[in-house]
């Protein structure tokens, strides 16, 4: 990946909804270039999926989680790569100290959490994870 393609995964983290169009005009190439470096993305699995993000207030739902995930060997690329794919996953953070990685969890009730933990548990690469579920957040003001 070159500067173009880091720039181009900012783009769509902002908003994955830009057209091929207005990601080119802001990238200062052309469309085509656009559409192959994304297909090309998508192809390597650098890519793996688009999604929604919510405004925090209208989640008040769901269950949220944080869940501690240790990794084997040098397989942290491809299990990262793989739970940026989990629609479970909301955000996920690379650690020190006895976990490799910190996900934040998210799911509409007991029953959809559980799924999503057998899938990421279930993820090649990872030897052992630690889950805790969010009861209450507290802000400063």
């Amino acid at each position: 990946m070159d500067e173009t393609d880091h720039q181009l995964i900012s783009l769509l983290r902002q908003d994955a909804r830009l057209s091929v169009a207005a990601l080119a005009g802001k990238l200062g190439v052309s469309r085509g270039t656009v559409t192959n470096r994304i297909r090309k993305l998508e192809d390597d699995n650098v890519l793996v999926g688009y999604t929604v993000r919510l405004r925090p207030d209208v989640q008040h739902k769901e269950i949220k989680a944080w869940m501690s995930i240790a990794v084997e060997g040098n397989q942290t690329r491809a299990v990262i790569a793989s739970l940026l794919g989990e629609p479970g996953v909301a955000t996920l953070h690379d650690t020190n100290g006895r976990w490799d990685l910190l996900a934040e969890l998210r799911a509409e009730n007991l029953q959809d959490l559980a799924k999503v933990l057998e899938r990421i548990r279930l993820l090649k690469g990872i030897s052992n994870t630690e889950t805790s579920i969010h009861l209450e957040t507290y802000r400063l003001s």
